[in-house]
């Protein structure tokens, strides 16, 4: 992580070992049409599009000491669009679970309409 003071909403290390794995291979998967690398850490767009859904906030008033909106959107639809973010919270939610001795997937559901 970089410098900057933790936000409540930053990934832990444990989870960020658990969904770097799934991060990378994205990045590798989809290369810039320059080559271009990018000029933020991964983990940091991560935290920056867990803050704005934590707080809720808009995404032109994140602060200053994360990545910019352009950058952090930008994956943000990316993922939403291919299902990478769903293929994050379903190992964050497993391994929570696992965590708490339970099933990895929960054997119950209740609907209430």
């Amino acid at each position: 992580m970089s410098g900057r003071k933790p936000y409540p909403s930053d990934l832990t290390d444990e989870q960020w070992k658990l969904i770097e794995p799934v991060i990378s291979a994205w990045k590798a998967g989809h290369p810039s049409a320059t080559g271009h690398q990018g000029k933020y850490v991964m983990r940091e767009i991560v935290n920056t599009i867990l803050y704005q859904n934590r707080t809720g906030c808009q995404w032109e008033y994140l602060p200053h000491d994360l990545p910019p909106k352009s950058a952090a959107y930008y994956y943000f639809a990316a993922w939403r669009d291919d299902g990478t973010d769903q293929t994050v919270h379903d190992l964050l939610r497993w391994q929570l679970r696992e965590s708490r001795k339970r099933l990895a997937d929960p054997s119950l559901v209740v609907l209430d309409t």
